[in-house]
């Protein structure tokens, strides 16, 4: 079990996949394996000498075209709903409410009281 309150997952989220992934080819040695997801564009697993290390969710369609390519982080959390409550409770919000994403956990995404975004997961 991943210990609670450590990173668990970080991905690259980017509007251009195939510029990403040629740079951190490039540059970390990466290599890439595409996974279906639904919406326009699959999501690709970051693998380092056979390990896999990281994400890379591609931003399509009209609500993300302001968002700025960013690596967001998870954080594992030893319960998504109760934590999401005391985020609220400590001045948080929710900008996702949490879900099951079958296979890989339980997720939320946080906003804390300061204006910080993380995603929060009780990984399956």
């Amino acid at each position: 079990m991943i210990p609670h309150g450590t990173v668990h997952w970080t991905e690259l989220n980017t509007h251009d996949a195939d510029k990403a992934m040629k740079f951190y080819g490039e540059v970390m040695g990466w290599t890439f394996d595409a996974m279906p997801m639904s919406g326009d564009a699959p999501y690709y697993m970051c693998s380092s000498d056979g390990e896999t290390v990281a994400g890379i969710f591609t931003l399509t369609g009209l609500k993300y075209r302001l968002v700025p390519e960013h690596w967001f982080t998870y954080f594992a959390v030893d319960d998504v709903d109760a934590r999401v409550e005391k985020a609220k409770a400590a001045g948080g919000s929710l900008m996702r409410e949490a879900t099951d994403i079958p296979g890989v956990g339980r997720v939320a995404i946080v906003k804390s009281a300061s204006g910080s975004v993380s995603g929060w997961i009780t990984p399956a």
